[in-house]
């Protein structure tokens, strides 16, 4: 009875760190899946506060749907963009951070790849969900014969009453 009852709170206490785990996940992990549209030329230099070189290069990713959308992101260090090796009009899915950094004043988003998985295609934008009841059929809405398409105009109040509102 008392291993049951511990194995009982361990598989708990796994349960609940899972759980925590996948909502972590979810809300703090960042991934688009889409088709490359631009590869940007390689950008590189040596940094003056430490002396090493560098380099970054930039691609635009568009996630198809009824509204496709594209979001430029980067990949930095050139072991990176030689590992990934990402081609133009390639599906992939972009594993990304977003952080925000300050120059003379203004503010500017970077978009910064950390991962890419090859071989996963971009979700249907309308794929029907198993057991759900579609809508049916939209009717065209006939007009009532007797039916206005406007409401009757209303008579302007009398001259000095409490009523001045033009509506």
């Amino acid at each position: 009875m008392l291993k049951n009852s511990r194995f009982q709170t361990i598989f708990s206490t796994f349960a609940v760190a899972n759980r925590l785990n996948q909502q972590f996940n979810t809300l703090y992990n960042m991934d688009l899946t889409g088709r490359i549209i631009a590869v940007l030329p390689a950008q590189s230099g040596v940094s003056s506060r430490t002396g090493n070189s560098w380099m970054s290069q930039d691609y635009v990713i568009e996630v198809p749907g009824q509204y496709p959308k594209r979001c430029v992101f980067r990949i930095f260090g050139e072991d990176r963009i030689k590992q990934f090796n990402i081609q133009l009009n390639e599906d992939v899915t972009v594993q990304f951070d977003i952080d925000a950094h300050e120059y003379q004043g203004r503010w500017f988003n970077d978009v910064r790849a950390f991962n890419i998985i090859r071989g996963q295609v971009a979700p249907a934008a309308a794929a029907p969900v198993p057991g759900a009841a579609p809508f049916p059929p939209a009717q065209p809405a006939a007009p009532a014969a007797d039916a206005a398409p406007f409401p009757p105009a209303q008579e302007a109040p009398a001259e000095g009453s409490a009523d001045d509102l033009p509506f």
